[in-house]
Order: C-alpha cells, then structure tokens, then sequence
C-alpha cells in the first residue's frame, strides 16, 4: 500500500475517557491503513469501541495520544473550526439514526452540507443535490419530509447527504441498525454500487453477512485490533459472535 494511495493512516491510537473516579481505555493501540477505494468492515463486540474509533477517524472525537493522517496530512493537532472544515471536505457519514432534520425536506436535508461548505452557486448546489439523489434512488421523493418516508427511504437519503460533498472516504456506522431486513438488504447495496464506482468505505457493523461483503474485516476487542482478514476469511468472526 502506497502513502500516496492512502486515505486514512493511523499510527497507535488511543482514547482514554476520564472521570474523577475511574479511568476507561476505549482504544489501545490502535493501527490502521485504508487505501483509496477500498471497503472496509469494523466487526466486534458491544463497548469494544467500534464507534469510538469511527468518531476519531471522523473527527468528531479527539484521541488521547497517537497520530491520523487524513488523505496525507495529519489531523490530530487541529483546532475545532479546522476540523470542522477538514469533515466537511473529506469525510462523509452515514449513522444508524439517520440524522436527518425533520422540518426540512430530502432536497434540503441532502443541500445543507453544501450550504455550510460555501464556494457553490444555487443552480450548481442544485445539480449537485439531483444528481445524488439520483444516486440512491430518491430524486423523485426530493420534495418530501422524512416523516413521509420509510427507514430505507430516510437511510438512502442519507447517503445521498453523505455523498454530496463528494468526500475521500464514506463512514457508516451501524447502516442498517434501525432498518428491517428488506430494507438492511437495499441500503448494503447501495454501498457495494457506491464501492464498485470507487468510493472508501469504512463500516461498523455487527452482522457477519454484511461485513462478508467488504473486501477486509477489522476486528476490535476491548479496544484492541485483534484480527484482521480479507472477505474469504469472513467465516472467523467469533467475536462477532459475543455482541
């Protein structure tokens, strides 16, 4: 793997929550490498620190010591305006709840990201928009609120929100967590078309069939990598099996 072809390189991580009272090692440790283009799937049990990791790598947390370097340039050190720059350009997420703002409509909700990014006129904020929703097969929902539509139809939406900023690297955390199997099914294909066009993927996920179709499983316990393997290798997952 090339420093040129890497998106995501992170060099012994940790996060350390502290209280006055107790001391919690959320990550260890932790080494990871994603190359540009690929799909990547975080696999382990409850409180292992899946989404701890996905919040470091998305900058939405800070880590206690170690370095991240984001598509080359290392990110740690930034301040929260920085951050906040750096996620809009580079990182796109997808969360288990959707995340969308209910007064808003698809086209809105799918637009704001750009808003907030500036340097787009409307009429290009507008192509941009449709040409994402066309993407994930909801332009013609574009007028409707979330409450009008399904789970799937509100993920999907979501993912065209993601996408919008055409990031480096799409995070997901737990996609199909709140949708039911037809519509889990759906949205896991919409990312391996996203995949299969070149986008990086890195996805929490605790079902095994799922993270079968990455090309690589990372598998956390008590905040440690302690395996990884290649999607022909998907059958050893047994700390899947414990969360």
């Amino acid at each position: 793997m090339s420093a040129a072809s890497t998106v995501i390189a992170v060099d012994n991580l940790t996060k350390v929550y502290r209280t006055e009272e107790i001391e919690t090692h959320a990550l260890t440790g932790i080494h990871l490498a994603v190359e540009k283009g690929e799909y990547v799937a975080v696999m382990g049990p409850s409180g292992c620190g899946k989404t701890t990791l996905l919040s470091l790598l998305g900058l939405l947390d800070e880590a206690t010591s170690g370095s991240y370097h984001l598509s080359g340039e290392p990110v740690e050190s930034l301040g929260a305006a920085a951050r906040a720059r750096v996620r809009n350009r580079h990182i796109g997420f997808v969360f288990q709840a959707f995340n969308l703002i209910g007064d808003l409509t698809v086209f809105d909700n799918v637009e704001l990201p750009l808003v907030y990014r500036g340097g787009l006129s409307r009429s290009d904020r507008r192509k941009r928009v449709e040409h994402y929703l066309d993407e994930v097969g909801m332009l013609h929902r574009a007028r409707h609120y979330p409450y009008q539509l399904s789970g799937g139809q509100q993920q999907r939406t979501a993912v065209a929100r993601a996408l919008v900023t055409e990031p480096d690297i799409l995070l997901a955390d737990e996609p199909t967590g709140n949708l039911d199997s037809k519509a889990g099914r759906s949205v896991m294909s919409l990312l391996d078309s996203l995949h299969e066009r070149g986008a990086t993927i890195l996805m929490v996920t605790h079902d095994p069939q799922y993270a079968a179709r990455a090309q690589r499983i990372v598998q956390l316990h008590d905040g440690q990598i302690v395996d990884e393997t290649g999607a022909d290798g998907a059958a050893n997952l047994q700390w899947a099996e414990l969360g």
